[in-house]
């Protein structure tokens, strides 16, 4: 028997950042994410986010790629959301999206992270963030 674990810390936005996601819609979209994933077999660690973006903390499958499971959560979470019309407007997921793995020692400090988004983004922006990020993990 093989034992892995990879951990992915995943960022992805609403099409040009459009702040969509009120707190009340966040809840109902996480619940469904996490629900729609269980049933993919996709464990989701940690999911969060703010009003232009979500953070999710999922582990990967040795038998999955990042970009299947990407396309699993946002592609079936806006199909849905639009057809259960939980907002006002069309839910559109950006194309790109952030993705790095975690080590086993950084997991509690990712979670801790992604728990507190909300008051995380009262000091920074999610473009702030997520130029941050790109040059932190050397992808500028």
């Amino acid at each position: 028997m093989s034992f892995v674990k990879i951990m992915i810390h995943a960022v992805w936005g609403t099409k040009n950042r459009e702040p969509y996601l009120q707190k009340d819609v966040r809840k109902i979209l996480f619940e469904h994410i996490i629900e729609n994933a269980n049933s993919k077999n996709i464990f989701i660690d940690t999911i969060n986010g703010y009003l232009d973006h979500v953070h999710c903390l999922f582990e990967l499958h040795p038998e999955s790629s990042i970009s299947k499971i990407m396309q699993q959560l946002k592609g079936e979470s806006s199909c849905w959301a639009n057809k259960e019309k939980i907002l006002k407007y069309k839910l559109d997921w950006a194309n790109e999206y952030f993705a790095v793995s975690v080590s086993e020692s950084m997991i509690d400090k990712v979670r801790n992270y992604i728990v507190n988004q909300e008051e995380h983004h009262r000091k920074k922006t999610f473009v702030e963030e997520f130029n941050e990020f790109k040059k932190k993990y050397g992808f500028d």
